[in-house]
């Protein structure tokens, strides 16, 4: 299964694979009208540590542990994908607490966030990658 991957040594920490993300899950045909004014809800997060940048994102573990600790069913992992299904999410947080990499977070409303390939979304690979002007995120397998 291709996954997303990052080259730490090539983040150039622009943000903005966040950007695309949140334009690409935002539901609008307009960068512009989606994300101006606005605050973002990117599924992606870039870290700083001193001289290095990195993107934070859900690796589809295969035995992913927010799955097992969600209480509701919420989380589901198909065909190595993990996604959310926002009407049954409680907002219990137990999967971020349950999440190694922090790459689980609060979504907008009730329901948590995270990465999800672009699944629902039309594009065929996900947005951030596409958007990286670096190519320091890659969607590959390995």
């Amino acid at each position: 299964m291709k996954r997303i991957y990052v080259n730490e040594a090539w983040c150039l920490g622009c943000h903005l694979c966040e950007y695309y993300c949140a334009f690409a899950n935002s539901g609008e045909d307009d960068m512009v009208k989606a994300l101006k004014g606005v605050t973002i809800h990117p599924r992606i997060q870039i870290e700083s540590q001193g001289n290095i940048s990195f993107a934070v994102s859900c690796r589809h573990c295969p035995e992913p542990l927010c799955v097992k600790g969600c209480i509701t069913g919420a989380l589901t992992q198909k065909d190595g994908v993990i996604t959310i299904d926002e009407n049954k999410c409680v907002g219990c947080y137990t999967c971020i607490l349950s999440c190694p990499y922090g790459a689980v977070m609060p979504g907008e409303g009730t329901a948590v966030q995270k990465c999800e390939l672009c699944t629902r979304n039309a594009q065929g690979s996900p947005a951030c990658v596409a958007g990286c002007p670096n190519q320091a995120i890659v969607w590959e397998e390995r």
